[in-house]
């Protein structure tokens, strides 16, 4: 391929993902200059000059607060993730943190480990030291999910599973979604009917404005004596203030997060990991695999799925000619797009088009090549905010 695509990589990305991009037909590295695709774990790119060349975006995560959303949108850039990928290892982790604290396991393993003596002597210092650390089972608990997402609805399931009743609260709730979750789950009619009712309650939402400090003092108060809250979501949609004053007065039994901050260190009755939610081998490959994949399909065919800021458009090929247009949602732009290709003799073979709030994206799938001073006459429309050309890409 005389001019294959750059992708550059700011974090470690696995490498069963990277090896997904043809090495003939791509060049993916962390010193890669005017990169075609940027794939991100962690690092924070607010601050980051992004080249012009840059036409797509990868989170190998699910949560995208790390990358500068709006900019991007601004110049038709789609911002991917990987929603989905890490959802059981995050599963696994709630679970394990409704076990540590319903058993008290992290204050026992400390007391054991501070016992001294000999077999004899410890076997009665263990005796004598248990009675302290008597937990709870999580049979006939009930577990409150707020968010019913690809790993709320595995949280659902795996607490259904473990004889627990679920209760699930999620207003944004997909029709694909709704579909596949268990009947078992009963609905929650709102977020403070579900702490009231819940011994556990699990966090699964995004950082948005309307989620920011969404457990607070007030719904804290709301919630059963004794519960235990987790948030393996995002540190901001806890007010740490609030569960710490809930576990003050004894409203809270145990705050178990994904979050160290200054404030937690050493509270009693709070447990933090060092952000462990998709931290195995098999999440951060899944999410490698599917962000490459996204890539490819957008840079090679413009088709669009999982992203935070464009609508969701995959269209076959029915032609070795295609454009891509993102623009503003305006009414009359797909009339402009098609008016312009036709003033030129372009005839329109296939033509899609999806809106996501403001911003609209079309595909058009056409009988014959489209010279560059079409496209540039179709970038020059008010409110394109990017068009591509995608002749069918030749690969090895």
């Amino acid at each position: 391929m005389a001019n294959p695509y750059r992708i550059l990589t700011l974090n470690k990305i696995s490498a069963s993902g990277l090896k997904r991009f043809p090495s003939a037909a791509y060049k993916v590295g962390a010193d890669v200059a005017e990169p075609d695709a940027i794939l991100v774990r962690s690092q924070v790119m607010h601050d980051m000059v992004i080249p012009d060349s840059v036409k797509a975006i990868a989170r190998a995560g699910a949560g995208t607060n790390n990358v500068p959303i709006a900019k991007m949108t601004a110049r038709g850039v789609p911002v991917f993730n990987a929603a989905g990928a890490n959802a059981n290892a995050v599963k696994e982790l709630v679970i394990a943190g409704m076990l540590l604290a319903s058993r008290n396991i992290v204050p026992a393993l400390q007391f054991v480990a501070g016992l001294q003596g000999d077999d004899a002597s410890l076997h009665k210092l263990v005796e004598d030291g248990k009675k302290h650390y008597a937990g709870i089972e999580l049979r006939g608990r009930t577990l409150g999910v707020v968010g019913l997402g690809a790993i709320g609805r595995l949280v659902a399931d795996a607490a259904l599973s473990l004889g627990m009743r679920v209760y699930g609260y999620d207003p944004e709730i997909t029709v694909e979604g709704a579909w596949s979750l268990s009947s078992q789950v009963k609905k929650a009619q709102s977020i403070e009917d579900l702490l009231k009712n819940s011994d556990f309650v699990t966090l699964h939402v995004p950082l948005l404005d309307a989620t920011r400090g969404l457990i607070n003092e007030a719904r804290v108060k709301t919630m059963k004596s004794g519960a235990v809250l987790l948030n393996f979501s995002r540190d901001a949609i806890v007010d740490s203030d609030a569960v710490l004053a809930g576990l003050a007065n004894k409203r809270l039994r145990s705050y178990i997060c994904d979050f160290p901050a200054q404030k937690l260190q050493n509270a009693a009755g709070v447990l933090t990991l060092p952000h462990l939610g998709a931290s195995t081998e098999e999440a951060e490959e899944n999410c490698a695999v599917m962000v490459v994949d996204q890539v490819r399909e957008y840079l090679e065919h413009g088709n669009i799925t999982n992203t935070v800021n464009f609508p969701t458009l995959v269209m076959p090929r029915e032609s070795a000619f295609r454009l891509a247009v993102a623009n503003a949602n305006v009414p009359n732009m797909l009339g402009q797009i098609s008016t312009t290709l036709a003033q030129s003799g372009i005839n329109i073979h296939t033509m899609m088009n999806k809106s996501r709030g403001e911003m609209a994206y079309t595909l058009v799938d056409t009988d014959s090549a489209i010279p560059a001073e079409l496209i540039a006459q179709i970038a020059a429309i008010p409110g394109v905010l990017m068009v591509r050309d995608l002749p069918l890409p030749e690969m090895p």
